[in-house]
């Protein structure tokens, strides 16, 4: 019960590491509020996590919706511990793709806008409705989803990455200006883990990831969650500003 009376707001929490970090969190105690864009999934989820468990439908990029979501929460539970901002979406496509010296494809601006909106932005928003209430508060986390991508690159993935990439920036910056209140902040980069979205991904593709990880098998939601939870309390109460690796040692190449 190493969160008992805490308040921890959780991103994307309807489904995959968002999901996993909802109930590691509620078993050690927390009182879990989750957001997500998907309704049925989100309901079912706190439906399972009982009591202590509470669902709202909310968008990250709007910040009238999140700062409605923040200011809710503390109104009913008086405080905010723990923000986990975990939601994040992909838009691959190639920067550009040619053929025979012509221009056939490329990342559409749309794809690049939807992506920035969501992973960075919608942390932004997120960050920024909690912090003024972790200030009077004299403490709390804030602990950011980063990528291994966002430090090593990605195939296809200029959209992603630049987000992943961004969050490591914000984490140190806000570091440095919150944590004379007592506010510790830091991201986690997972490697490639077998989320409900991966599993669906051809044998072959998975066998590929496996086989560029030194540990030889891909990571778990839990292997996540365990992180989040162990930044969240005091054993890590020295740590702030930087960015957790939980890859299996991989180091990503072209």
């Amino acid at each position: 019960m190493r969160l008992s009376g805490k308040v921890a707001m959780i991103t994307g929490g309807a489904a995959g590491i968002g999901k996993a970090t909802a109930q590691v969190f509620a078993r050690e105690g927390a009182k879990v509020v989750i957001c997500d864009v998907s309704e049925e999934m989100g309901s079912a989820l706190v439906k399972e996590l009982g009591a202590n468990a509470q669902f709202n439908k909310v968008d990250v990029c709007n910040r009238a919706e999140v700062q409605q979501w923040v200011d809710d929460v503390v109104a009913k539970f008086g405080k905010v511990d723990i923000l986990v901002n975990n939601a994040g979406i992909t838009r691959d496509a190639q920067f550009i793709k040619m053929k025979d010296g012509v221009l056939v494809k490329q990342m559409s601006e749309e794809a690049f806008d939807s992506v920035i909106s969501v992973n960075l932005k919608g942390v932004f928003n997120c960050s920024q409705a909690v912090a003024p209430y972790m200030v009077k508060q004299q403490g709390g986390v804030i602990l950011n989803a980063s990528s291994v991508v966002g430090l090593y690159g990605n195939f296809g993935q200029t959209n992603y990455v630049a987000t992943k990439a961004a969050v490591v920036g914000m984490t140190k910056v806000w570091a440095r200006e919150l944590g004379k209140y007592g506010i510790r902040v830091n991201a986690v980069a997972p490697g490639f883990i077998m989320t409900e979205m991966v599993a669906k991904m051809p044998e072959e593709v998975l066998a590929g990831m496996r086989a560029k990880t030194p540990l030889g098998r891909l990571g778990e939601p839990e292997d996540i969650a365990n992180t989040y939870l162990w930044l969240s309390t005091d054993e890590a109460s020295y740590i702030n500003g930087t960015t957790i690796s939980v890859d299996g040692g991989i180091v990503l190449g072209t």
